[in-house]
């Protein structure tokens, strides 16, 4: 039985304003502001219930700022020595917001950014009426400004902020200029990421979420030979560009390995989260982690049935844990793009 994990995952909420077409929340329903905030005081005893946590990430399929606690979830992981951080759009993060974040000792702050031009981006990240704001490009790189300004008049070098650009057919040709615009804003650094999951485990032709996403994963993916040539040449000069200007830039693998299950030797694991970490949605379920994209798939517990230790060493944990080490991993994980080695 592993220890209990020294890193965490918590969605702090599963509202959005925003409904980006490569994310489930576009395609699932409606969670409100209200229903979807993880309640503090649970959020506090789970950290009283893991005293050698480490690193405590604030995020799900949510947008954390909509958060009600968020502030107070930042400052009660820092006073117990905690790194803590987590995913944004953007759009709520204002210089008040900024101010207040920063003073509560954020270690990191990811945004999300897949486009260098405001069409594109609206292309993509829609808001709740499901249209493109043409305006919403701008006020998020200016947040970002504000964030770097704010961070630069403390004397800080936290929270570290990084872009994050998730990598489609449709936005790639633009991610050549968004290192330009990385570097001129003076980001720490540039992740460029492959879609998730391709939820290859659900029905391709089923009408619910997990169907619509899973046709959209597939029309966008960089997989497939005419894919991969593509994006090899736009990554090489995307590459080339961060060089010139000395912007750390991440870039994911383009070809698959081979499953885990067949390119590891007997007996070692096919993913480590089951074993160091683990994720909480707004609800309380605990799953193995956030790839799984969806709360009711691959549910290990309920912390409203019971504590967190009793869930990490109940059976369903070791039935998963025991799956990822044997010939057959869980279903759920074939899709994984973390899993498929290149996330």
């Amino acid at each position: 039985m592993p220890e209990l994990p020294r890193e965490l995952q918590v969605e702090v909420t599963g509202a959005c304003n925003l409904r980006c077409r490569m994310c489930l929340v576009r395609y699932a329903p409606s969670v409100g502001r209200r229903d979807g905030a993880l309640d503090l005081e649970q959020f506090l005893a789970l950290l009283d219930e893991l005293p050698a946590l480490t690193k405590l990430t604030l995020q799900g399929l949510g947008e954390p700022l909509l958060s009600p606690h968020l502030l107070e979830m930042v400052e009660a992981a820092r006073a117990r020595e905690i790194s803590v951080g987590f995913n944004s759009n953007g759009v709520l993060l204002d210089r008040a917001t900024a101010e207040r974040l920063v003073a509560a000792g954020l270690s990191w702050l990811h945004v999300s950014l897949d486009a260098a031009t405001a069409a594109t981006y609206a292309d993509i990240r829609h808001g709740t009426d499901l249209r493109p704001h043409p305006r919403q490009f701008e006020r998020v790189v200016a947040n970002l400004r504000e964030l770097l300004a704010v961070r630069a008049r403390t004397g800080r070098d936290e929270p570290r902020v990084l872009l994050v650009f998730v990598a489609m057919r449709r936005n790639l040709g633009e991610l050549e200029a968004l290192v330009g615009l990385a570097g001129e804003l003076g980001v720490d650094e540039l992740w460029v990421q492959n879609l998730s999951h391709s939820f290859a485990d659900t029905a391709a032709n089923g009408d619910g979420p997990y169907g619509a996403i899973r046709r959209y994963t597939e029309g966008e993916s960089l997989a497939g030979r005419d894919g991969r040539a593509r994006a090899e040449r736009l990554f090489a000069r995307a590459a080339a560009r961060a060089d010139a200007i000395g912007l750390p830039l991440r870039l994911p693998r383009l070809t698959e390995l081979p499953l885990a299950s067949s390119r590891r030797r007997a007996g070692e694991r096919g993913c480590e989260f089951p074993w160091t970490s683990s994720y909480v949605t707004h609800r309380g379920v605990v799953q193995p982690c956030c790839m799984v994209m969806g709360s009711d798939r691959a549910t290990l517990g309920d912390l409203h049935d019971g504590s967190f230790a009793e869930i990490w060493e109940g059976e369903a944990y070791r039935d998963f844990r025991r799956r990822l080490v044997g010939g057959e991993p869980p279903e759920v994980c074939g899709g994984c793009s973390l899993y498929r080695g290149i996330f």
